[in-house]
């Protein structure tokens, strides 16, 4: 894997709480709003510019795209975001409850991306694409850093553990109470070259950015005569996390109705198929393990399978889809169905009771996809399922930009 150190923009330490932002594709405007209201510095004001212009205004309108660009330039102007004096690296951590996740935080050449040295597991979608791929053309900048994972390498790992024992350059706790910490390399000769022994890397989160970031780069390499592959154009902001500290959540599923079935033919169609344990934890303990929650019950459920299949069907989430949720609820496209809501996991299996409490339907409770699995359907060059995993803490936007 090539990686390398960049000449970027990033906030005063005193700043950077004002600044660091959510990723803009976890909230929509009305929320982007309530969050920078009052917050100035945010970078929200660049990543979600409409914010900024009359409500009911397209987020997709020329004039959000120029917004962005306006307000990109007077943070600069303002010293919100002031250019390092050398190019960098930066260890980058992140602390929720007991949880601690370590990453190095570099840009990434585009060439990997597209000789899939960088790992997909997600197809991506044209609007989204277009969104971003004109707002990182308008600003020549990458705000928001692509979520990567690798297979540990020690060489890498002894570097963050002697990194982490220095003073940090920024340190603070977000209002959703993440820690966020970040450590400044000068130069990083020696983290590039250990680095170089990771023969590929995978897209935890951050499809999007990293489809629009290479757009952008086939876009500026047809318009530069003189294109010779040293731009910085050709490479894209990136956070590398070992595989061993990532946390993965649960995806879980609502189902709105029992697609015409009675309550008790429902309940023994699925014992049938899978059994049913009554009183079950909320929480599966382990991967092939399932629970559901109706009529004020949790039940549990084997999701057995079959050691022949290919990594996505034998993925907890595929069984369900297959075997349950499309030939008994009927829910035959669940990225299209208005019958399923999906519930990251980060918001509990409470959020699932209460919900069907209030509304019907039936709940889904599932262990989370592992990074193992993730890995090995990349691998395979196949996609994960819709809404398959939820990754915890979220990459704050706004600590490290990368321009060109």
């Amino acid at each position: 894997m090539r990686i390398r150190a960049f000449q970027g923009l990033v906030p005063p330490p005193a700043l950077a709480p004002e600044v660091a932002c959510v990723p803009y594709d976890v909230v929509n405007t009305a929320e982007a709003a309530a969050l920078a209201a009052g917050r100035p510095h945010s970078l929200l004001h660049v990543d979600r510019a409409e914010i900024d212009l009359p409500p009911g205004t397209d987020p997709h309108a020329d004039e959000v795209y120029a917004k962005a660009r306006e307000n990109f330039l007077a943070l600069q102007r303002a010293q919100v975001l002031t250019r390092e004096t050398e190019p960098c690296l930066y260890v980058y951590q992140q602390r929720m409850g007991a949880h601690r996740q370590r990453g190095l935080v570099a840009v990434c050449h585009v060439e990997d991306y597209d000789a899939e040295l960088i790992k997909k597991h997600e197809k991506t979608r044209r609007d989204k694409e277009d969104d971003r791929t004109r707002l990182i053309d308008t600003i020549s900048a990458n705000t928001g850093p692509v979520f990567l994972t690798y297979r540990d390498q020690p060489a890498v790992t002894a570097l963050v553990e002697a990194k982490v024992r220095e003073k940090p350059l920024h340190d603070f706790v977000a209002p959703d109470g993440v820690q966020h910490t970040v450590w400044r390399i000068a130069g990083g000769a020696d983290w590039i070259k250990a680095f170089g022994a990771v023969p590929h890397t995978y897209i935890a989160d951050g499809h999007h950015r990293a489809a629009s970031a290479a757009r952008v780069a086939r876009l500026r390499r047809e318009r530069n005569p003189q294109h010779n592959g040293t731009e910085d154009y050709n490479w894209f902001l990136c956070v590398m996390f070992p595989a061993s500290e990532l946390k993965i959540l649960p995806y879980n599923r609502i189902v709105h109705d029992l697609n015409g079935r009675m309550p008790e033919a429902f309940l023994d169609e699925v014992e049938t198929r899978f059994g049913l344990t009554e009183n079950a934890s909320p929480s599966p303990a382990r991967v092939g393990e399932a629970s559901l929650y109706f009529g004020g019950k949790w039940r549990g459920l084997r999701l057995t399978a079959d050691s022949k299949a290919d990594p996505v069907a034998r993925l907890d989430v595929s069984i369900l889809q297959d075997r349950l949720l499309a030939p008994i609820l009927g829910i035959d496209d669940p990225r299209t169905s208005k019958r399923i809501d999906f519930v990251g996991g980060i918001r509990g299996t409470g959020e699932l009771e209460k919900r069907v409490d209030a509304e019907g339907g039936v709940a889904f409770s599932l262990y989370p996809v592992t990074v193992e699995q993730l890995m090995d359907i990349a691998d395979a060059g196949q996609i994960m399922p819709p809404k398959s995993t939820w990754f915890e803490p979220k990459l704050r936007s706004g600590l490290f930009v990368h321009t060109f």
